[in-house]
């Protein structure tokens, strides 16, 4: 049995004070300027004294065990379990944010689970889970307990996944990804109107940490953009996505087109056509990306993975579910012998479309 934890805020690593009294944040380019008492716009970075703390260190809104294909990751250890959890609060402010009830979030209350890195890594290991994903809300805001975690988890041979919006600074982004082993970023949109007016962010920002992630680390990297009808599903705004992706990270960055539904501010919307899913594919692949993938409907062939140079199938998907695998150990065709770009240690693992809740820490890992 795990024994219980007990949390409290710890002081961050990155901010500065100002000349007029207040004490700025440098974790994301929002740039929180805080007097006493004064919290983050992501809420759980807060100043206390001469100083900004986490106060989210140490505890979490629930732990589940997921296919690592739901981050969503095809290139990465396909098949396998990871081991998954959020904190509270977000740096963006998406309107339409599918958890919203976690990013969203006020209440601590609603952080029930309390638990220390190394209990995080021992849950890993005690449930044969391949990594550990920091998701639900953006781990930017809790980089302090994320690369704790993160640190915990490669001392026990644990992987770890960051699912991230990808909204951080220069500096702590070098120290975060310095941890982590994979990454799937959520590029909401390519257009700076979308960013300003829908998430009151920069899309600037977020280009840098893709070209960051694929030029300056060994991180294992995948793109995800959610298709709203009428906001960022042109023929267009998808041509210039796939052609910056091609023209700076390579064509074979996996790109993800996931369908919208109605959450959250944006209720207004219908859910995204499965049509307009496998327009944005066809564009993409005529643009050049070798592995584009739709998510949140039912479509075996855009879920599967194919060699870009034979055009046999790698990787077979249903769902979660992986039926063909014609790659070898090391992520070969087996028909022309070249090479599938990823992450592959043998045969896919077999933990297929399930979910399993979790409990750790005050409540235990029996």
């Amino acid at each position: 049995m795990i024994e219980e934890y007990q949390t409290e805020a710890v002081v961050g690593r990155y901010w500065h004070r100002l000349e007029d009294g207040r004490v700025q944040c440098d974790v994301c380019p929002r740039y929180c300027k805080l007097r006493e008492g004064q919290r983050g716009l992501c809420f759980v970075r807060a100043r206390q004294g001469d100083a900004v703390v986490l106060t989210t260190y140490g505890r979490s809104s629930g732990f589940c065990i997921d296919p690592v294909e739901k981050k969503p990751l095809n290139h990465f250890f396909p098949g396998t379990p990871v081991l998954s959890f959020g904190t509270a609060g977000c740096n963006l402010t998406c309107k339409f944010c599918q958890n919203w009830d976690i990013s969203k979030s006020r209440e601590f209350d609603k952080l029930q689970d309390k638990a220390s890195p190394q209990m995080i890594a021992e849950a890993a290991v005690m449930t044969n889970c391949k990594s550990v994903a920091f998701t639900y809300n953006d781990p930017t805001i809790f980089i302090e307990y994320a690369v704790d975690v993160a640190q915990a988890c490669h001392e026990r041979g644990v992987n770890t996944i960051a699912v991230s919006a990808g909204y951080i600074c220069s500096e702590p982004r070098e120290e975060f990804y310095r941890h982590m082993d994979a990454a799937n970023i959520d590029l909401k949109a390519f257009t700076q109107e979308f960013y300003g007016k829908v998430c009151s962010g920069q899309l600037t920002n977020v280009l840098e940490t893709l070209k960051y992630l694929r030029h300056e680390t060994d991180v294992w990297l995948e793109i995800t953009t959610l298709l709203i009808p009428g906001e960022n599903d042109s023929e267009k705004e998808i041509r210039s996505e796939a052609t910056w992706i091609i023209e700076h990270l390579g064509p074979d960055v996996p790109l993800h087109f996931s369908a919208f539904h109605p959450d959250w501010k944006m209720l207004d919307k219908p859910k995204t056509p499965p049509e307009t899913l496998k327009r944005a594919r066809n564009i993409a692949m005529e643009c050049g990306l070798r592995y584009v993938y739709l998510g949140n409907i039912h479509n075996h062939e855009a879920s599967s993975t194919y060699c870009h140079n034979c055009g046999e199938i790698l990787i077979g998907r249903d769902w979660y579910e992986l039926s063909d695998w014609n790659l070898d150990g090391y992520g070969t065709c087996i028909s022309c012998g070249i090479k599938c770009t990823g992450q592959f240690d043998g045969p896919h693992g077999t933990w297929g479309r399930k979910r399993q809740p979790l409990e750790i820490g005050t409540k235990g890992l029996a």
